[in-house]
């Protein structure tokens, strides 16, 4: 089985040593990871480059046959713009995803911190912040979409369970994925 792994890993540092971990940990796991590592000539130009990149990662996904997604929070407090849509992309696929933040936190409390503690119930009954947004309130670990997604297609979304943030380089909640993605398609409960 392929599996597509999303995250913002390649604009790390020390990305490609961490892509090459978890390659290592999902075969231990008995999943092919299906990545498009640049192995072609990539147009010049920045706009060209870029949608020759998106294209070639559309490929990848519709060749995979799951997903395991890093929703850690990257440059905000919510999961990186690009691997959401890659998510989404594979859930309106219909295949199983299963996705990972090593922020134990739900997303209302990472906005809270974002927004320096000003976020209230307000008059109307709902919960908002100084500049009158809603701000979604359901106890999951980033925008309903994303944890509905997950859920709907029998997958998980790990976070520690101590409460500790862990240290982006960090795969523990990653092998938690691997290891729910192998029960559900050997047939086990999660």
């Amino acid at each position: 089985m392929k599996v597509y792994l999303a995250g913002p890993e390649v604009f790390f540092a020390n990305g490609e040593t961490l892509i090459q971990r978890k390659r290592s940990l999902t075969l231990q796991y008995g999943f092919h990871p299906n990545i498009w590592m640049g192995d072609a000539e990539i147009p010049d130009d920045k706009f060209g480059s870029g949608l020759y990149i998106s294209a070639a990662n559309e490929v990848v996904m519709r060749d995979s046959d799951f997903v395991i997604a890093n929703i850690t929070p990257f440059r905000g407090f919510a999961a990186d713009v690009g691997t959401s849509f890659e998510l989404g992309f594979m859930c309106a696929l219909d295949r199983p995803a299963f996705a990972y933040s090593n922020d134990p936190r739900h997303y209302e409390e990472r906005i809270v911190g974002h927004f320096g503690g000003t976020l209230a119930v307000r008059d109307d009954g709902v919960f908002r912040a100084d500049d009158g947004q809603m701000v979604e309130y359901h106890d999951m670990a980033d925008n309903l979409m994303l944890d509905g997604g997950i859920a709907a297609r029998g997958g998980i979304v790990a976070r520690p369970k101590s409460g500790t943030l862990l240290p982006a380089d960090d795969l523990s909640m990653f092998e938690e994925c691997l290891s729910a993605a192998r029960r559900f398609f050997d047939g086990n409960s999660q």
